[in-house]
């Protein structure tokens, strides 16, 4: 099929884009990757009156420093710059597991970071990492720019906090805490297809070796990035033994996440996935942070 019939816009700065935006508004639609959004408007799912595209805004693609370990990353980042570039291992490494997940190279290739996030994908990588890190992402509108947290920026399936005039410029990832151990984990089908179920997980130890801090979000799981409140606070303070992780893995698999199913797994099967994949998540997680405290 073919796309209904759009206007075209090819803005060479943020602020041309920003002002087309603001004009258009939710008749515009942001072109970036167009990995999602193409297939999409062929199918006719999406029919905008008109495309803003930002490959022309050079402006927008950037990966850099931001002060104690914190990294800047422009909306328009490839995702294979993100797979290669050395600054991501060194203070992202859960960004750098889960990037390789990330459908095929030759989607990594034109797919962007900001393309990801805004189209919101239940089962995208990229969501749940962001918001397993805490990051910060920076949108820009008529009526200037604003921060938002990650948590907060997912409001549902393909749904963003995103105002119909804004656009999204940057992410801001804060650095990890000392003794910080991170893991990322998915099953597909195929490796590069849609996962039937995943997370990325984050454990703090305390000078003692004990769990100060754990985070597990999923994806596929819910109709966003699904954090595990209760299972990860349950771990706060206790050893990471084999019982307290069975627990946290019990709980959040049974409790806390909502799977959807689809043609390749029931419910019942992605919640088995989710219990499985979190204990060995948390493992790895935990002895990473064992040799990050010894480093």
């Amino acid at each position: 099929m073919k796309p209904v019939p759009f206007g075209y816009h090819a803005p060479t700065s943020l602020e041309q884009a920003v002002e087309l935006k603001g004009q258009y508004g939710d008749e515009a639609k942001i072109l970036a990757g167009g990995q999602s959004l193409v297939p999409a408007m062929n199918f006719r799912v999406v029919q905008p009156a008109v495309l803003i595209d930002l490959n022309r805004v050079p402006e927008l693609a950037y990966i850099k420093h931001a002060g104690e370990s914190a990294l800047r990353i422009g909306a328009m980042t490839r995702e294979r710059q993100l797979e290669f570039d050395p600054l991501i291992p060194l203070r992202a490494p859960l960004l750098a597991e889960a990037i390789p997940h990330v459908a095929h190279p030759q989607i990594r290739n034109r797919g962007t970071l900001g393309g990801s996030l805004v189209n919101a994908d239940p089962a995208a990588e990229l969501p749940v990492i962001m918001v397993a890190l805490g990051a910060r992402l920076k949108v820009r509108g008529s009526g200037g720019e604003r921060w938002v947290g990650a948590q907060d920026f997912f409001l549902g399936m393909f749904s963003t906090d995103l105002a119909p005039e804004e656009i999204l410029v940057e992410v801001e990832l804060p650095p990890m805490p000392p003794r910080t151990g991170w893991s990322f984990i998915e099953v597909a089908p195929r490796h590069g297809d849609y996962a039937l179920m995943g997370l990325a997980a984050l454990v703090t130890l305390d000078a003692g070796g004990r769990i100060q801090n754990a985070r597990l979000v999923y994806l596929n799981a819910g109709e966003g990035p699904v954090v595990a409140d209760r299972a990860a606070q349950g771990l706060s303070g206790q050893a990471a033994t084999e019982t307290a992780i069975a627990e946290a893995a019990e709980l959040a698999g049974r409790e806390e996440i909502d799977p959807l199913g689809n043609i390749h797994a029931t419910p019942e099967f992605q919640r088995h996935l989710a219990g499985v994949l979190t204990r060995r998540a948390l493992q790895q997680a935990t002895r990473r942070a064992q040799e990050a405290g010894q480093a």
